[in-house]
Order: C-alpha cells, then structure tokens, then sequence
C-alpha cells in the first residue's frame, strides 16, 4: 500500500532546525484564495497576523472538494477521496451522504491507516478536534446544523471512529472555552469553526445575511472575526506561555477549481491534483516577526512540521515525500 511504502521517510537535518512544541493551534478556514484574504479590506485581522508574525506566501491545497484536504492534514494523503460523501460511505453505498458512490474509482471513505491521531497517542501525547457547532462530544453525525463532518478529517480514519476514548478528543467549541480558560489544553488542538463562521456559507431559509454564500465579503469578514476572537483568546490564555506555542491558520482549498499545487500533489492523480493557492499564517509565542516565507508549501507540509515539533519522524505518507519539507522559517 502506498501508505506504507512512504510511510518511514528519513529525518533529515532540515527536520531536525524544528523545536519542539509544547502546543499547536491550528485553525481551519474555507475555500478563499491567498489573494481574497491576505491584504483584503474584508479580512483586516488575518491581513495585520500574516504581517505581523509570519506568512507561507506559496502554500497550496492538495485537490478539491474539501473533505479529501481535511483527510490529508491528519492523515499525509487523500487516499482516494474525490468528494465529500460521508466517512462511512463505501462504493455503491445507497445510505444517506454517499451520493456520488456510484463514480467509477469510488473509495471507501473510512481509511484503515495510521492518522496523526495515531502517531500523537503512540508518543503520549493529547490531542482534540474542536469542532463548532459538534451536536455532542464524540458526535459521528454527518450533518447538524451549521456542523459538517466532511470538515474533520480526523473522523475518516477508523482508528478515530472506534476510540473509545473519542468524546475526549471530537469536542465542541464548549470543550474550547473551557480548556482556554483552565489553561490545559492538549498538544495539538485542531479548531474547525462552523460553515458560517470559517467563510464556507450556506444558503438555507433563515441562514444570516453575513453566513450566505451570495455574500462573499459580509462571508469573509465574519470569519475574520472569528479569527481574531479566537487568537485573542489563545494569546491570552495561560497555554500561551507554556513551552513553545504556535498558532497556524490554514485554508481547506481555494475558492476556484484550479489545481495549482506543490510537494507531494500529482496532476495525475485525480485526488491529489492540487486545490489552488491558499492563506496560511503561523503566529509563534518566540519568533519570528514579519517573516514572509515564499517557500512551497501544502498540507502536508504542515503535516510534517507538526510531527516534527512533536518529536514524531515516522512521516505519514506524502508528508515523508521528495519536495515535502519542514516550514523551518516559520517555526525556528
């Protein structure tokens, strides 16, 4: 299997510039391009971090949609995934979610494979999924309100689904309020606010003027907003100053169906085209400042990053491949 063929990749001296972490952040927005946010008067907050802090300038998605890029920042690959079908869908799977099951090259969108979940555990260490709007911790619903799983990632991987444990790690943004205000939050915290809140949108009766995807703008500042409110609240709790920290904001893809990519994407590989240029910030509680990173990057750059802050340096999959290195500048 592909996985494991890639799955122990060399450390390499690049890997090793990376400090260790005591927590990361990252934050997930969707679907806009480097363009519409950095620089943009509907996203002043992200605009003054990326400016203040640090800036990946060519940071790219792996494809489109948005469930397979959710599945490759955990897991180091797509695996396949061209949609976003539930995570229990398997080929001609008739079940509510699984609309396209029928599609020549249809997967089985529950990964038997090792996660970051995986690797954080085997090295001790915590993690949580903070997903806004979750019905309840440890939720496998499809869709709930402004929720969507396909907005996960984590939940794809069948070790994930069968944890049982799993209410201590798919938490709400109830579990996130209270976890900043004690102080004690895991090693890696994954925060995925709601379609209205992380610039996605959606266009049911009653959804608010500022959550509409007719309202791109409107759409953008909220999730500034919510960008801000949520660093704020990071940098300021006692977690900030504990050890190395680090916030990263990242999008899911592009707003467009281009497929520009980088390090590990293929163009002949219809799950790992490339999904466009994206924002990505890193805001670190040591350094550096004002730093505009040109260097390639994706997903599974940031993968690797993280493994690396974490002492973790079996790379999953195309984090351990040719082109996919460390964001060293950022995080050093």
């Amino acid at each position: 299997m592909l996985w494991l063929a890639l799955l122990l990749a060399a450390m390499s001296p690049v890997d090793a510039a990376i400090p260790r972490y005591t927590h990361i952040f990252v934050i997930v927005e969707e679907n806009k391009d480097y363009a519409r946010i950095v620089g943009s008067m509907d996203a002043p907050a992200i605009t003054k971090l990326a400016k203040t802090y640090g800036s990946a300038s060519r940071f790219y998605a792996e494809t489109h949609p948005s469930e397979p890029n959710y599945v490759a920042m955990v897991g180091g690959y797509t695996y396949g995934i061209r949609d976003d079908d539930a995570f229990y869908c398997k080929p001609h799977d008739a079940r509510p979610y699984c609309s396209h099951s029928n599609r020549p090259g249809y997967v089985n969108h529950t990964i038997d494979a090792p996660s970051l979940a995986t690797q954080l555990d085997a090295a001790g260490l915590s993690w949580k999924n903070y997903e806004e709007s979750l019905p309840h911790a440890g939720s496998l619903a499809v869709v709930s309100g402004y929720y969507a799983s396909k907005h996960s990632g984590f939940v794809n991987f069948a070790g994930v689904q069968r944890d049982p444990h799993l209410a201590q790690h798919l938490v709400a943004f109830d579990a996130l309020d209270a976890d900043l205000h004690s102080g004690k939050l895991p090693s890696l915290s994954v925060i995925v606010p709601n379609v209205c809140n992380e610039m996605h949108g959606a266009s049911e009766a009653g959804t608010p003027a500022d959550c509409r995807f007719d309202a791109p703008s409107a759409l953008i500042a909220r999730g500034d907003r919510e960008i801000a409110m949520l660093t704020h609240s990071i940098m300021t709790s006692a977690a900030w100053s504990q050890g190395n920290a680090a916030i990263v904001i990242t999008f899911d893809e592009d707003d467009g169906d281009g497929i520009q990519g980088c390090c590990g994407n293929d163009p002949s590989d219809p799950a790992n085209t490339g999904g466009g240029h994206i924002p990505t910030v890193v805001i670190t509680n040591h350094g550096p400042r004002g730093v505009v990173d040109p260097t390639p990057y994706n997903h599974y750059s940031l993968l690797r990053t993280v493994e690396d802050a974490f002492g973790i340096h079996d790379y999953l999959v195309r984090a351990g491949a040719p082109g996919v290195v460390p964001m060293v500048d950022l995080f050093k």
